[in-house]
């Protein structure tokens, strides 16, 4: 079993929320999966999106409020000329970048399809992830929340590899769990390989889980990795659409169809509780103010 996992809102700029997302697949369902999402770019395209020059696809381009409005302008356009004119306007995309012109020559029609392809190819990638029994695992962070010191994994990834431990310990014996990361700078990947290490090896909750999750992830480049792709989509739409009883922050309501499928993808499980009276129920999905550990929260 692999988790694919991305993250938003670190930087603290326009997101509501950090989120840090994950999408469980199994090895069995990874190629099927992978093959269904590039069959949709060729459906919705007319071409692979790397032979078009879309070298980094991203939900933060893909979701914006301009897509939205894009799509929703009263431009008709028969259904079965979408694919021709989304692939005209990324055509005419990559002769204006190659002549560094700074305006599109695509024109308004073409425009128009191409929003209204991007968002029903978004759609279709969530519709093939459901299909493939794709597992959502999300922290969503009030962006305020109290960090741990230095050198400590923060709390929204160890409840993220809770989860994913429960959801392996549901699985036969021999079935192990990847992580599989975003690429990042080096130093970032060198502190979280640190901090995982100090928790998977150095306490004993972590050692316990380490039977299950190889404690050492792996490190892929976005734009080449479907999973990667996947849970950059999950987290930006639970940032701006999925909301629990003490998140405020305003609502994208166009985001709601897509944060809907995605709740429904979301793991659900079951944790023994310590003195063995019973379970906890668990759910993929958690919102946290606070990313300390117990032991450094005041008494």
């Amino acid at each position: 079993m692999l988790l694919f996992i991305d993250e938003c809102g670190q930087d603290h700029g326009a997101m509501p929320y950090e989120v840090l997302a994950g999408v469980a697949v199994a090895e069995d369902n990874l190629w099927n999966s992978v093959k269904a999402v590039r069959a949709a770019e060729k459906e919705h395209f007319g071409d692979y999106l790397r032979n078009l020059r879309v070298t980094e696809m991203k939900a933060k381009k893909l979701l914006k409020r301009k897509r939205f409005r894009s799509a929703g302008r009263a431009v008709e356009i028969p259904g079965g000329d979408l694919q021709r004119l989304a692939n005209s306007a990324l055509l005419k995309g990559v002769r204006d970048a190659a002549a560094h012109r700074a305006r599109s020559t695509a024109t308004e029609q073409e425009l128009v399809a191409y929003s209204r392809q991007v968002l029903g190819f978004v759609d279709e990638v969530l519709n093939i992830a459901a299909r493939h029994s794709v597992q959502v695992f999300a922290s969503i962070v009030e962006p305020s929340a109290m960090r741990p010191m230095a050198g400590h994994l923060r709390k929204d990834f160890v409840y993220l590899f809770e989860r994913y431990f429960y959801l392996l310990e549901s699985m036969p014996p021999r079935e192990r769990g990847m992580i599989v990361f975003d690429e990042r700078d080096q130093a970032q990947s060198h502190v979280l390989i640190q901090q995982m290490a100090a928790y998977f090896l150095g306490t004993e909750t972590g050692r316990y889980r380490s039977a299950r999750v190889v404690p050492e992830p792996l490190f892929v480049h976005s734009d080449l990795t479907t999973g990667v792709f996947l849970a950059d989509i999950v987290a930006y739409v639970l940032a701006w659409a999925w909301r629990s009883g003490r998140m405020s922050a305003p609502i994208r309501a166009e985001l709601q169809p897509l944060v809907q499928k995605i709740h429904e993808m979301q793991y659900r499980g079951e944790k023994p509780i310590a003195d063995g009276s019973g379970v906890h129920r668990l759910y993929g999905i958690i919102f946290l103010d606070d990313l300390r550990p117990r032991n450094e929260k005041p008494a």
